[in-house]
Formats: structure tokens, sequence, C-alpha cells
């Protein structure tokens, strides 16, 4: 007995070191943006790598904030788009799922099906259509252009018609609707609780991937009123006279912040939805 209680304690060693050491990988790169955000161009050029602080981020800070367009603005301008399309796409790809899940209609596999094809189709291929209707209807500078699209999100679908099969009891919404409950309100209140977890992971892929997104607002934005912030970082690098690191590993730092707030936040509807799988398994 004491020599499985040994192999047990070992194991657990075992496990605990190796979590540490991968907690350790994951978080390097992150301490070593956040210490060259203190550091000078000379001193990043010599030794890219350090984990030692220096004197310069108050110099960096001015570089930043001195530059032709004004960070605040373009911190605000993503979180306000990034915010309403992660709202918009957990919502109506939540509903979609609900529609494919719980209503049985006729073209509900060829829908889905189509919803497969279209989740295929890289977006770079669709972007030369989108940029023109944009312009013809005068929408170029409109943030709500790199919102609205959100609502279709067939990967997002996909995700959450897989996880509310299992999850949904069919017998719930029909006891609801036997009582006299309404379509949305047996959506809203019944089945988006039970659809946290998903919500959770998936807002935060939707939210990391619309914040970050360079492509698409670098072609439909011109005005810098209405930039975002990844588009004044690619600015700081295209610098003609010289490029600033320590204001780019800055810059980087600030939009870099947001997304770890954000997992912190919805972290611990994940673990839920991890554990609930274990008890149902």
């Amino acid at each position: 007995m004491k020599k499985s209680d040994n192999h047990h304690y070992l194991a657990k060693t075992l496990i605990f070191i190796a979590c540490i050491i991968l907690a350790i990988i994951s978080l390097f790169p992150f301490v070593v943006m956040l210490v060259n955000a203190t550091r000078s161009t000379t001193q990043i050029q010599q030794h890219a790598v350090s984990i030692i602080p220096s004197t310069y981020f108050s110099n960096n800070l001015k570089i930043l904030l001195g530059k032709s367009f004004n960070p605040a603005v373009g911190f605000v301008n993503s979180m306000i788009i990034s915010v309403c399309a992660t709202a918009l796409a957990t919502y109506f790809s939540t509903l979609t799922a609900y529609g494919l899940v719980v209503y049985d209609w006729r073209l509900k596999r060829a829908y889905f099906s189509f919803i497969m094809a279209v989740m295929m189709i890289p977006a770079q291929i669709t972007m030369i259509g989108f940029y023109q209707m944009v312009y013809k209807i005068h929408m170029t500078n409109n943030l709500s252009m790199l919102i609205l699209p959100a609502i279709a999100s067939p990967s997002m679908v996909f995700f959450m018609r897989q996880y509310m099969q299992p999850a949904l009891s069919l017998e719930i919404v029909q006891s609801a609707r036997i009582d006299g409950a309404k379509e949305f309100y047996i959506f809203n209140k019944i089945a988006l609780p039970i659809m946290k977890p998903a919500i959770a992971t998936q807002a935060i892929f939707s939210f990391v991937s619309s914040w970050n997104n360079l492509f698409t607002p670098l072609i439909l934005l011109t005005d810098q009123k209405k930039y975002t912030l990844p588009i004044m970082i690619s600015l700081l690098r295209g610098d003609i006279y010289k490029t600033e690191y320590g204001a780019v590993y800055l810059g980087l730092s600030l939009t870099a912040l947001p997304l770890i707030i954000v997992y912190l936040a919805l972290s611990k509807y994940i673990i839920a939805g991890v554990a609930l799988g274990s008890v149902k398994g």
C-alpha cells in the first residue's frame, strides 16, 4: 500500500512540475513583451530577449503618444468593434444552432450542409466582393461594417450545434411550451444559460479574432479617427525614418491587455463546461 502511495505521489509531483514548466513557457513571451516596453530601441537591438526592466518606459510612451494618430482612439474603436461583434456572433450563432437542434423542418440537413460549405471558404476570397459592396453603399469608413458581418459565423454555429445537441434536453423545451412559454423566452431563459460554457469559449475566440483583425480594417478604414489599435501598431513598424521598437512593444502590450482580461473573466465558465462534460461522461 505504501509503495502505491509513493508511485501516486511521484506521478502527482511530475505532473505538477510539468504544469509549472508549461506555464513558464506560455508566460515567457508576455514577460519579454512587457519588459521590452520599458527598454530603448538600442537595448532591444543588442539583446532582443531580456527579463530585466529598463527605464525607458516614459520615453516609449511619449513616442507612442507623439505620433500623428491617437492610441486612445484606436483602443476605443477596437473595443467597440470587438465587444459588439462578439455579442452579435455569440447570440445569433447560438440562436441558429437552437433552430437546427430544436426544430424539425424539411431542409434542415441541407441548410446545415450549406453552413459547413461556407465555413470552408477563406475570408480573403470574398473580400473583393465585400469591399465593392461596402464602397457602393458608401460605408467604407463606418465601424458597423466591421461589426455586422459577425452575425454570420459558420464555425461558431457548428460549435454551438455540437455542444447544444447533448446539453439541451428537448423534453425541457416541450414542457416550457406546454406551460405557455414563447419561443424567444425559452431560448433566452432556458437555452442560453445552459450554453454559458460554450458561449464563453466562443466569445474568447471571437473577441481575440476581432481585436487582432488587421486585414479587413486596413482595407475599409482610411479615416485616422476610425483606425483600430492593430492598424496603429502596424504604422509604428512602418516608420520610414526609424522604427522605435520600445514604442512598438508598448503598443503590443496595450493590445494584449484586453485579451488577457477577457480570458480571465470568462475562464471560469470554460472550466465549468469541462467539469460538466466530465460528469456527463
